[in-house]
């Protein structure tokens, strides 16, 4: 089986040491750049498997990275950054970016995430229903192709986003809570876990309830559940 390939975008050399050491010490295989421009260079040569980027680089800016990147690939990307504001998240998920991680973080963390990515493409192509088909009220999810509609048009879902709704969609009419719910989507129910779960149900929430539908129900300080319309 081949080595995952990580590409780590990060301009603090003791960070990107330290990512590096543990990547190696995983036998993950990596390639490593200190600015955006030599990143972008990397990404567009060596075709990574999973981009580990920071935001805060010395040249570009790490939202116009993802976006050049999703111009021309669907190569996970998390963000790893010391910005931890929502709006800093929603801005980077909605600029194309897989999953967010925020500085300072455990080794123990970053690793889950990266399984959690690698794991990702794998769920994409399974059926999580008898059926291949799952309808409510406008919505539409076809998992045969792995294809999001409302209102018949197809809705562009980052894989963590696809993985939530999937998820929501099997459990209808059912309240999961934010551990159940973390620990299915990253392998681990870690407080920035949980920070994250906030936003990408945010960013989701924007994409599939428009016109005044609601199809996922908040329950404050448990969790969350999708209603039948």
């Amino acid at each position: 089986m081949n080595k995952i390939s990580v590409l780590v975008i990060e301009d603090d050399v003791a960070i990107n040491n330290l990512i590096k050491t543990t990547l190696e010490t995983r036998d993950y295989k990596y390639f490593s750049a200190y600015n955006g421009l030599d990143g972008i260079l990397i990404a567009t040569s060596q075709n990574p498997d999973i981009i580990l980027l920071d935001l805060g680089l010395p040249d570009i800016d790490g939202n116009e990275i993802i976006k050049k990147i999703r111009s021309y690939s669907n190569t996970p990307i998390i963000v790893i950054s010391a910005r931890s504001e929502d709006k800093d998240k929603v801005e980077a998920l909605d600029n194309g970016a897989d999953d967010y991680l925020t500085k300072p973080f455990s080794v123990d963390e970053l690793l889950a995430r990266i399984r959690s990515t690698s794991r990702r493409l794998m769920y994409m192509n399974t059926v999580p229903f008898q059926t291949n088909l799952f309808e409510n009220g406008e919505l539409k999810i076809d998992f045969a192709s792995g294809v999001v509609y409302f209102q018949e048009e197809e809705i562009h879902l980052t894989p963590i986003e696809y993985k939530l709704l999937c998820l929501l969609a099997r459990n209808v009419g059912k309240v999961l809570t934010y551990t159940f719910i973390t620990k299915e989507i990253w392998g681990s129910s870690w407080d920035n876990d949980v920070a994250s779960l906030r936003v990408f149900m945010a960013t989701l929430r924007k994409k599939i309830e428009k016109n005044g539908t609601s199809y996922i129900q908040t329950h404050v300080g448990v969790g969350y559940r999708m209603i039948r319309i």
